[in-house]
């Protein structure tokens, strides 16, 4: 009998130590998350890796397949060991280009929001420039604006009749100025609009290092008469250097897999080459996918190799002092009025542009401004209440008379809302019981598969839940919709509410469970009124990207069931006063929301930074 209770006390300890485990709270439900975020990143990624081996009726992969055959390595070898001159030729246009077109963009976007966003954050914080609370407010405007705005202005603006064909831009209207090709399409200028889109990054990352740097470090510098440039390369630079990290990881995977500024500026990348091989190439376009996915992956070791052996600066002390600020002289006019004439692209212009398209018979045609407005103005895109087949129509009615429009506009709220409800929630608990498990690999492994969706590009998770959806049946839903959306957005939620938590004590919750009191009061009377401003914005931020979100759902579902397709299809059709319309709206119901936030919880993305000043 003693042996046989000998025998059994492994088991019975190690079910004990489950238990303890799982008895409490943040273990239990740090195992669920981490099965869950498992299955919804790894399940549908996995799909996209069959589909690339994967026989497709109707395409080009089907050829040599033997009848009943399901699988095939054609579409790997095709790309990678073409057979033949013609196969190397669409090699090179279908993968070689893009790739290396993404991959300069990419850099070209990291290195130009690091040099734009950089220097306000330095003028902002360290300087006397002039009009900063201004400058800081509207400086953010185009990351909360749809990414494609910019582009729309960029092609309204430049684009010339004898140049790229179709309408006459602004300046070939007005000031008869006719930019060359490589200035209105291609790399250049998508390299130059993914910068401004992705600066407020290096704006709100690198600021807030310079606003909150310790004075006593450049102090000592200048008592030892050092000149400046020297205080700036080797004392500022090395602790501004994790933020620029940051910015560089975040940027280049962004730019990695965005569809819409290359769609419209004519650039072929992995994300536009998709779109064009998913047809006649299935497999061969989810093979681009993978790439794309590939260097999520990259991105998130790189990301973890830096952060874990990076060097620890300390550069908040209790005893610094506010920081010197410099003196710009006449400098200090000169880069504001710069800085204000590059917002108004990036801020004003865009708002004004739209609405003017929307009252224009050509939208594009600006000719108007050299001949009167008189006969060249037009309320027939917004106010037309019946079906009209002529005037360019095309069936339509006026923007506010039309039920697609809003039903589309209503979808999106709703998936909206529920993305944001669902990877808020979850991203909560994710900061909450990873801190509580700091010390843990599974708290690690948990904390980095919530992190990963963000790092990996828009696209390629959009296809992996495009394969995973039809696999089981729920293609062109919102419930793919908001289960695309929430694991997408879920890093946003979780890394606000790890911030936060992190700066809790462990006493605090302590001191509730020495008087009994249930998780579930705990969280709802103590932690959460403590941090409900970084948790709020952990619900905020996934429904305001949500609303103007493009790359993530164009492959999830109709074009006609939320805003944001709804928009590229009126694009497709030559409807531009439509899209003109629903991107002026999608801009005042996002600035409108984004007010709202800042004046009930005075929070807002470029407070802390010095802006307010």
């Amino acid at each position: 009998m003693t042996a046989a209770v000998n025998k059994a006390s492994p088991w019975n300890k190690r079910l004990n130590s489950i238990r303890n485990y799982l008895s409490k709270p943040q273990n239990a439900i740090l195992l669920a998350l981490g099965i869950i975020l498992t299955l919804t990143t790894v399940w549908p990624a996995f799909t996209i890796v069959r589909d690339t081996i994967s026989i497709h009726k109707g395409t080009v992969d089907t050829r040599g397949a033997a009848p009943g055959q399901v699988y095939t390595l054609f579409n790997w070898t095709d790309l990678f060991a073409p057979a033949s001159n013609t196969a190397r030729k669409l090699a090179q246009i279908n993968l070689w280009t893009p790739l290396l077109n993404s991959v300069l963009l990419s850099i070209f976007a990291c290195i130009g929001s690091i040099f734009y966003g950089g220097i306000f954050a330095y003028l902002v914080t360290r300087t006397n420039l002039k009009f900063k609370k201004y400058l800081s407010s509207i400086f953010i405007f185009p990351y909360i604006m749809p990414q494609w705005t910019l582009a729309v202005i960029w092609r309204n603006l430049f684009n010339s009749n004898l140049i790229t064909k179709g309408a006459d831009g602004l300046f070939a209207s007005v000031l008869n100025i006719r930019m060359p090709l490589w200035w209105c399409q291609g790399m250049f200028p998508s390299a130059v609009v993914l910068a401004l889109h992705y600066a407020p990054f290096a704006y709100i990352l690198i600021g807030g290092i310079f606003r909150n740097m310790d004075a006593n470090l450049e102090e000592a510098a200048t008592i030892l008469n050092t000149p400046r440039w020297k205080t700036f390369l080797r004392v500022t630079m090395p602790l501004v250097k994790p933020a620029i990290l940051s910015t560089i990881l975040l940027v280049f995977s962004s730019a990695m897999g965005s569809y819409p500024i290359p769609h419209y500026l004519k650039l072929s990348t992995l994300s536009t080459k998709y779109v064009e091989l998913n047809v006649q190439r299935t497999g061969e376009a989810s093979i681009l996918a993978v790439i794309m996915m590939l260097f999520g992956f990259l991105i998130l070791i790189v990301n973890q190799r830096t952060t874990s052996g990076r060097k620890s600066f300390t550069t908040v002390t209790g005893k610094s002092g506010q920081s010197s600020v410099v003196n710009l002289g006449v400098g200090k006019y000169i880069l504001s009025i710069l800085y204000m004439l590059t917002t108004l692209f990036t801020g004003i212009l865009p708002i004004i542009l739209f609405a003017v398209e929307t009252f224009l018979p050509n939208p594009g045609d600006y000719s108007f401004l050299t001949s009167g407005i008189s006969g060249h103005m037009t309320t027939k895109w917004w106010m037309t209440a019946e079906n009209v087949s002529e005037n360019g129509m095309y069936g339509q009615k006026g923007m506010l008379f039309n039920e697609t429009i809003w039903s589309a506009f209503g979808g999106t709220l709703l998936v909206a809302v529920l993305c944001a409800l669902a990877a808020g929630t979850i991203g909560t608990l994710v900061g909450y019981c990873v801190s509580k498990n700091r010390r843990s690999k599974w708290a690690a492994y948990v904390n980095s598969m919530a992190f990963l969706p963000y790092l990996m590009p828009a696209l390629a998770v959009g296809v992996a839940f495009a394969k995973f959806g039809s696999s089981i049946g729920i293609y062109n839903t919102f419930l793919l919709l908001v289960l695309a959306g929430t694991v997408k957005y879920i890093p946003f939620a979780s890394r606000s509410a790890l911030n936060s938590m992190m700066q809790l004590s462990d006493e605090i919750e302590e001191a509730a469970i020495i008087q009994d009191i249930p998780w579930i009061k705990r969280m709802t009377r103590i932690i959460i009124p403590i941090q409900k401003t970084s948790i709020i914005s952990g619900f905020l931020l996934p429904f305001m990207t949500c609303l103007r979100e493009l790359t993530l759902f164009m492959l999830l579902c109709s074009q006609t069931k939320i805003i944001t397709t709804l928009l590229d299809y009126f694009d497709e059709m030559g409807l531009y006063a439509f899209s003109s319309g629903i991107n002026l709206i999608l801009i005042v119901v996002i600035l409108v929301f984004n007010a709202l936030v800042n004046k009930l919880t005075g929070a807002s993305l470029d407070s802390g930074i010095g802006g307010g000043k």
